[in-house]
């Protein structure tokens, strides 16, 4: 089983919603969160003065798949946050050894 982190920029997150479903992902985990890569922030004027926006707001979405729908997954994903821009985000990939449904005690492929 694989983990996949996307961080992507807020307006997309219901396309991605949606493009992981049509792919079978039946569950994910949504966090606002804020960062900076090489987009570096940007200038803004409030009241007059400048100041620098240093953290940009993301959206962080984790989903658990099983290693055989691993492509399809990335893919949804890319294929929905894509816009071309700088600041489109980043996906990580990391092994998940083991997942338990606490309420139904499955565990693994079964508990996803």
């Amino acid at each position: 089983m694989k983990q996949i982190t996307a961080i992507i920029k807020p307006f997309k997150l219901d396309e991605v919603r949606e493009a992981l479903g049509q792919v079978g992902v039946s569950g994910l985990t949504v966090t606002e969160v804020k960062g900076f890569g090489r987009q570096r922030g940007h200038t803004e004027l409030y009241r007059g003065a400048e100041y620098v926006v240093d953290f940009l707001p993301k959206v962080k979405v984790e989903v658990v798949v099983a290693d055989e729908a691993l492509d399809a997954a990335i893919e949804a994903i890319i294929g929905a946050a894509k816009t071309g821009r700088i600041g489109d985000g980043k996906i990580f990939v990391t092994s998940v050894e083991q997942v338990i449904r606490i309420r139904t005690g499955e565990v693994d492929n079964e508990a996803i």
